[in-house]
């Protein structure tokens, strides 16, 4: 398994779903994409496409997560959290694939 989902942001992420009525069949999908300061950059977003010859998917506190294989070959160890701070709110992604971050930590280099 490449990545994990905390409880808290599986928790949030069932909110969200609520608060958006979304469809039953809505999975979070974690996407690296090129961009950003370093290079690349996630995308997290709501998404019922999944393509078992190009997904994988998996379920963390009975949320589904799915992330495409290509992506998969940078997240090898990561974890989804959700923070509520006073400085941070928002889902968090902790990749330690990365080399290097830029200043505003939204960016990767792998």
């Amino acid at each position: 398994m490449s990545i994990t989902m905390t409880e808290s942001a599986a928790s949030e992420l069932k909110k969200h779903k609520e608060a958006m009525q979304a469809a039953s069949d809505m999975f979070l999908r974690v996407k690296l994409v090129a961009g950003g300061c370093s290079g690349h950059e996630h995308r997290l977003f709501l998404d019922n496409q999944y393509d078992e010859t190009k997904d994988s998917r998996y379920k963390f506190h009975g949320e589904d997560l799915v992330v495409d294989k290509k992506s998969e070959l940078y997240l090898e160890g990561a974890t989804l959290n959700f923070i509520d701070g006073l400085e941070q709110r928002g889902f968090h992604l902790d990749l330690p694939m990365a080399k290097k971050t830029c200043g505003c930590g939204h960016s990767y280099q792998f």
